[in-house]
């Protein structure tokens, strides 16, 4: 291995898709041992029933250049999470990364339904895998990430503080969740502050997930054939794109300038120099504040 993160070790909590996929081989393409976990493995999936796995992940970080190691676990047994922890204590003897991007919860929420109408059961399931999990795993990682100054972590949301303060998130479920993991942050930095380590909110823009491609009836390679029914599509980034953030904010030794504070894919790419894919720069949030919201037609030029 080699990189600016080579001797470093991770732990990406929620990594088995999407953004936790792309933030795992993004740190392992910068040299980090990376831990990664979730529900789904070659022999079971999980309740979302998609049928990525960790140890599909957990490949790929190593064929970026890194050492890829699958846990199976569940953020919400507490006793999983303390075991999990314990084994890179013993393996590793240190944590420098813990990205919190647990969510699973895709299939509990129901657009614009108030939260009368809305299903009781899957609202507070979607509570419990997207707020509770994150405390958790933070209350068992973080005296390990304390062991040596500079540790950093990295809670994975839906939006930046300014963007959520101002609009209504999907629903009443959905926006208390992503909001609640963006004041974990902001908590986290005054307690993790004083102790040399650092923690961060990050969002991604609109991202090419392997659910949202699906949803639109695309891949990777032809994501562009969604734009004619789904023009705003155009500002939407790979979640290779968010990994690149987190692994410019590990390998940053002035990254506590940052700490409690809301952070985006979008908006780090220009203070760090890293692109997404194609070359990109995507700055999805204030293409949606200045472009999508107002209900002006679809249009990135000076937006990526």
């Amino acid at each position: 291995m080699s990189g600016p993160l080579e001797g470093k070790v991770a732990l990406v909590a929620g990594a088995t898709r999407g953004a936790g996929r792309g933030i795992a081989v993004e740190l392992g393409a910068a040299g980090a041992t990376v831990y990664v976990t979730g529900r789904t493995t070659r022999a079971r999936r999980s309740e979302s029933g998609r049928p990525e796995t960790i140890e599909d992940t957990a490949d790929l970080v190593t064929e970026a250049g890194g050492h890829g190691i699958a846990v199976p676990t569940d953020h919400l047994d507490p006793d999983r999470v303390r075991a999990l922890v314990e084994r890179v204590a013993d393996e590793q003897g240190r944590l420098d990364v813990l990205v919190n991007d647990i969510w699973g919860a895709e299939h509990l929420f129901a657009w614009d339904t108030p939260v009368w109408e809305h299903d009781l059961d899957n609202g507070l399931r979607l509570l419990r895998l997207a707020v509770e999990t994150h405390a958790i795993t933070s209350h068992h990682a973080l005296p390990l990430l304390l062991r040596r100054p500079g540790g950093l972590v990295v809670e994975m949301t839906d939006g930046t503080t300014e963007y959520n303060r101002d609009t209504y998130r999907v629903n009443f479920f959905y926006d208390l969740a992503k909001t609640s993991v963006l004041r974990m942050a902001f908590a986290l930095g005054h307690e993790l502050g004083p102790r040399g380590a650092t923690a961060v909110a990050l969002t991604p823009g609109w991202l090419r997930s392997e659910l949202m491609l699906e949803h639109f009836g695309v891949r990777e390679e032809n994501w562009r054939d969604a734009l004619d029914r789904f023009p705003h599509f155009a500002i939407s980034e790979t979640p290779r794109y968010v990994g690149r953030a987190v692994a410019a904010l590990a390998a940053d030794p002035d990254v506590a300038r940052f700490n409690g504070r809301s952070l985006s894919s979008g908006g780090l790419a220009p203070v760090y120099g890293f692109t997404d894919l194609d070359g990109s720069r995507p700055d999805a949030w204030r293409y949606m504040v200045e472009v999508q919201d107002p209900g002006k037609a679809a249009d990135t030029t000076g937006y990526r």
